[in-house]
């Protein structure tokens, strides 16, 4: 099984996961647009079990569309994102593609929120696409 090493900027907050994961998806919400500073997030879920933090988070919460809870851990000192989890998925955890830093990661095969997609952006082809 495979070992990742996800990690904030200043390497204070990190999460190592093992094994592939579950879902790898990208959304592009508005929301995710304002907390990445991109034009979608990406992330990545595993197994709560297999996901190893170290290191403090502050803790971000918002309400989704549909009233779901989502909890974004992020370092208190640079600020970047390491991990979240979602209230109605409490075995699961998410954590941000660009936390691994690694070109290999497995590609998104789920893409939410297509309706507020950049024209220009094209998920994978063989991606489910969601409206």
């Amino acid at each position: 099984m495979p070992t990742r090493l996800a990690s904030c900027s200043c390497g204070r907050l990190t999460a190592t996961v093992t094994g592939e994961p579950v879902r790898v998806s990208v959304c592009h919400c508005l929301a995710c647009q304002r907390r990445t500073g991109s034009m979608f997030g990406q992330q990545a879920r595993f197994r709560r079990e297999h996901v190893v933090v170290c290191g403090a988070s502050t803790e971000f919460v918002r309400i989704g569309d549909e009233g779901s809870c989502a909890r974004f851990h992020f370092c208190p000192v640079c600020g970047a994102t390491v991990f979240y989890r979602f209230d109605e998925m409490p075995e699961m955890v998410a954590i941000p593609v660009g936390a691994f830093a690694d070109p290999g990661f497995p590609a998104p095969t789920v893409s939410v929120y297509e309706t507020r997609k950049h024209g220009w952006v094209q998920p994978p082809p063989d991606a489910e696409h969601i409206p």
